[in-house]
């Protein structure tokens, strides 16, 4: 074991879990360990109630994500989505739409096979997904949501040339999470602007991450049922202790998988944004109960992907 941790000394790489929940003085640019993120906000319907949950709640909200893939999504609502993003200066990241389990792939439909995740099958789909991306930042949007590491390379060189905004911010989905530290380099080297991990890690672990990349790190604090199920509140403080700056995410335990969404899905997935703002409002007063010194990423920074009317 001493040769093999020098190896990993020896590529800048923690040696071991942050067992001993070390702290990290990492912090967002304008300041802060945390921001809250609401996920699986499937158009402008749900859009519009988080905005309303958010004031009635009384939360801050910093970026909102959606499952169900750019491809999915009218020309309409994703400039309706714009101006209501631009309007309340809150991110919105959108997932890239074709998949592979949108495409004629059996693989991805059995037990084993789905270790394919989202990924996007031969040179075709990977044109069709930077398709997909190039048709959301005509219409405005600053962040997107990848499944597969090939496209988050591509996505990044594209932005060095200018092919893509260079503000556009790419966030790695968690059906692609990175589980260790070195993996985490890799993604952060491919061009992740913030990355996402698995829902399960304990706060050592977490931490260990955090000792090897810069960029925020996302993590559900309560997670959708087929990736766990976990409520994770009790832990926030420790989790930000060790792997701030880190965007929080709110799923909903016992709800329905709503991808892809759509109109005949469109209720559930108002409610669930709502609830999820609720679930957030729970766990920002538990926070503030158990850390009262925690502290909160100002609404508004430069380097949120607003998106641009």
């Amino acid at each position: 074991m001493k040769t093999t941790q020098q190896i990993l000394a020896a590529l800048k790489l923690p040696v071991e879990d942050n067992h001993a929940l070390k702290p990290t003085a990492r912090r967002f640019p304008n300041g802060g360990q945390y921001r809250i993120e609401i996920p699986s906000v499937e158009g402008p319907r749900a859009f519009r109630q988080v905005v309303e949950s958010a004031k009635e709640y009384r939360v801050p909200v910093h970026r909102i994500s959606q499952g169900s893939g750019i491809l999915l999504l009218t020309t309409d609502e994703i400039r309706e989505m714009v101006r209501i993003g631009a309007d309340q200066r809150i991110e919105v990241c959108l997932f890239v739409g074709p998949r592979a389990t949108f495409e004629t792939s059996a693989q991805a439909l059995t037990p084993a096979g789905r270790v394919i995740g989202l990924q996007h099958r031969g040179a075709d789909q990977l044109a069709y997904a930077i398709e997909d991306v190039r048709r959301a930042c005509e219409l405005g949007i600053r962040s997107v949501l990848p499944g597969d590491l090939g496209l988050i390379w591509v996505i990044n060189e594209m932005k060095k040339k200018g092919e893509l905004p260079r503000n556009l911010v790419v966030k790695s989905s968690v059906t692609l999470a990175a589980a260790n530290p070195a993996t985490a380099r890799l993604f952060e080297a491919a061009g992740v602007s913030t990355l996402n991990i698995p829902t399960d890690l304990s706060p050592a672990q977490v931490g260990a991450i955090r000792q090897a990349v810069d960029v925020p790190i996302d993590m559900y604090v309560e997670v959708p049922d087929d990736f766990g199920g976990f409520i994770r509140y009790y832990e926030i403080p420790q989790l930000l202790r060790v792997g701030a700056p880190m965007y929080l995410k709110f799923g909903v335990r016992n709800a329905p998988n709503i991808y892809p969404s759509g109109l005949h899905l469109e209720p559930v997935a108002v409610a669930l944004a709502g609830e999820r703002v609720r679930r957030a409002r729970i766990a920002l007063d538990l926070l503030d109960r158990l850390d009262g010194k925690a502290q909160m990423s100002p609404l508004g920074a430069k380097d949120l992907g607003v998106p641009e009317v």
